[in-house]
């Protein structure tokens, strides 16, 4: 591998880095294995590389297996080149709005069946999920909202538009969000349902206790003030904030998933939404800010870092495994 000083900070650079299938093995190796390569079947770090297949082997009497750096991992059992896969994964997490499996397609000379797939399990990997809790006295206040995610009212027909127009969300995809002001972090998920049993559980699992916590004036929040929480609400009919107290952050998070949403993937299944805002949510926390000055090339090595114990099979991106349900 070369020194870091010498790793790609341009998407031009990386092409050509990664154009030696050598390279891409020692890449994802060391980003999957810092500490050394290990068998991802028995975890045992006796191993021995065979270069003319650039796999390795288990040198464990009882495992003996042999495995590559895409097993266990979004490329296990993919044919697809590597060089192809890490492209792919730079441009995902590097632009702004997204990027469609047509452009992947005509970008990497795939099929926009096989990039749709790979996109997907990009996605995956981006998920990164945190037990810990947000807000209390480190992170400050705490924006929570919802949002639903559908077709727009003028391309629908009339008796869907006027039950909408009603107030009536059944339709649509309910994603909740919350925003910790300190650290500008999102977290944000598709959920059933915005009752309050759905609302009241993800606020308990995710938001410290004491947390100040800010919302809109939906009844959905109401409970919040019997509970260890100091609760304000502005109400969006007479007012969008009052001195500290709006939701702006977390409702800025929900223009821009919208508008990848509608401008670059044009169509999204609620079967799949999760994905895509999760891929959202990867690039809002991992932006380049003043305080935290992130390049193209953090983001990426952050992204393939996170490649490993995640599988994605196209049975289940398809609806036709039980596993695939996400509710």
């Amino acid at each position: 591998m070369e020194s870091s000083k010498d790793f790609p900070k341009s998407m031009m650079q990386a092409i050509r880095y990664f154009a030696d299938a050598d390279v891409c093995v020692e890449f994802v190796a060391s980003m999957r294995w810092p500490d050394g390569v290990s068998c991802p079947h028995c975890a045992g770090k006796k191993v021995s590389f065979l270069k003319s297949r650039r796999i390795w082997k288990c040198m464990n009497k009882e495992c003996h297996k042999q495995f590559s750096v895409k097993t266990g991992t979004i490329f296990e059992d993919s044919p697809i080149a590597l060089d192809k896969w890490l492209t792919a994964v730079w441009l995902v997490v590097n632009c702004k709005n997204g990027i469609s499996s047509y452009e992947i397609a005509r970008d990497l000379k795939l099929t926009q069946k096989s990039s749709w797939f790979v996109l997907h399990r990009i996605r995956l990997a981006l998920q990164n999920g945190s037990f810990e809790k947000i807000g209390g006295d480190d992170g400050g206040p705490v924006e929570i909202d919802e949002t639903f995610i559908g077709g727009k009212l003028k391309n629908m027909h009339l008796s869907k538009r006027a039950k909408l127009k009603s107030g009536h969300s059944e339709d649509k995809a309910a994603v909740m969000g919350m925003l910790e002001r300190k650290t500008r972090q999102v977290r944000a998920k598709v959920v059933p349902h915005v009752r309050r049993d759905v609302l009241q559980a993800e606020i308990l699992n995710q938001v410290a206790p004491g947390s100040m916590v800010f919302t809109d004036a939906y009844q959905g929040y109401a409970w919040l003030k019997d509970q260890d929480f100091i609760h304000a609400t502005v109400s969006h009919i007479n007012e969008y904030v009052r001195g500290s107290v709006h939701t702006q952050g977390i409702e800025n998070f929900w223009s821009l998933l919208k508008r990848s949403l509608s401008g670059t993937y044009v169509a999204v299944e609620p079967f799949h939404l999760d994905r895509y805002v999760g891929e959202q949510v990867f690039r809002f926390n991992n932006r380049s800010t003043k305080d935290n000055p992130l390049t193209d090339a953090d983001r990426f090595v952050l992204a393939v870092s996170q490649i490993s114990g995640k599988r994605l099979t196209y049975a289940e991106l398809t609806g036709k495994s039980d596993e695939s349900q996400p509710f």
